[in-house]
């Protein structure tokens, strides 16, 4: 979770603080405790917020936050289906409260209860979309409309039939494949990857088969070596050859099925008026010079 929710508490740095609300024990106490604070009059939550903007009244700000806090429960309430706890969600909405009382104009002719609900909810979905899974189920615009939406048009747990993906996604203006896609995200649970070691022996996760053997750190340094000695190494050590040296190898052992093959040592005695014998003894003095020259570059 983003924020501790041990004891609820009224942030302050948005205000340069001393806004705090006590800290109650339980959310039950801090519930009834914000529903027992006194509400204000148009008249008097006009001038508060007057005070707040001309003069930057900390204590103006402080009666307007806190006579609005019974507002936050009721909309926190009303996330509860998404299995995160009451009292983070209250404190998010706290977060977005403080922002609307920061923000509100009392010259526009709104009551502040209307202007906070899009502050206090937009505070509320951002910390459902982060913690609600460990991988974020909607980034876009259209993907968050339908995480929160989808949950309330569907009647029950089942899949949606293609009649309601159709209804549902113009209802909310999306396209089709976005409804399936959420849908299967929503319906989707984490998964531990790597069991705790307090699970017992016969715990099992995807660690086990999601494991590469080829990135093991002390592999992939070997291979990145095997791959710079045949590439460099192997053109340095041929630069140690003569020419006729030279031309032996790689045509013994260097030559590709498309460049004609390899040659044999008859065929490379016939190219240089020798022996085969001779040939085949200029090609192990090379190759023994070749591999003195790739124990140098290792």
């Amino acid at each position: 979770m983003t924020r501790s929710s041990t004891a609820l508490v009224t942030p302050s740095h948005a205000f340069g603080g001393g806004l705090a609300v006590p800290a109650v024990g339980n959310i039950d106490a801090y519930i009834s405790a914000v529903n027992r604070l006194p509400m204000l009059s148009a008249e008097e939550e006009v001038s508060l917020a007057r005070r707040l903007r001309d003069t930057g009244d900390l204590e103006g700000a402080r009666q307007m936050v806190m006579s609005h806090l019974r507002l936050v429960v009721s909309i926190a309430r009303q996330y509860l289906g998404y299995g995160l706890p009451h009292a983070d969600l209250i404190q998010e909405g706290n977060i977005g409260l403080m922002k609307a009382v920061k923000r509100f104009d009392p010259d526009r002719g709104v009551r502040l209860v209307s202007f906070a609900m899009h502050w206090i909810k937009a505070e509320i979905h951002e910390y459902i979309l982060k913690n609600w899974r460990l991988v974020k189920v909607a980034t876009t615009k259209a993907q968050r409309k339908l995480f929160f939406n989808l949950r309330s048009h569907k009647p029950d747990q089942h899949t949606l039939s293609p009649d309601a993906v159709e209804a549902i996604a113009k209802e909310l203006n999306v396209r089709s494949q976005d409804v399936v896609e959420m849908e299967t995200r929503m319906g989707g649970g984490d998964i531990v990857l790597d069991p705790a070691p307090d699970d017992g022996d016969e715990a099992w996760g995807p660690i086990a088969y999601l494991q590469a053997p080829s990135a093991e750190p002390t592999q992939q340094l070997e291979a990145r070596q095997t791959d710079r000695l045949h590439g460099e190494g192997i053109r340095q050590a041929l630069d140690a050859l003569d020419a006729r040296s030279r031309r032996i190898i790689e045509a013994r052992w260097l030559k590709d099925e498309d460049e004609g093959g390899t040659m044999t040592l008859h065929e490379l005695a016939e190219e240089f008026g020798v022996s085969a014998e001779r040939i085949r003894q200029i090609e192990a003095k090379a190759m023994k010079t070749m591999k003195g020259a790739l124990a140098e570059f290792a």
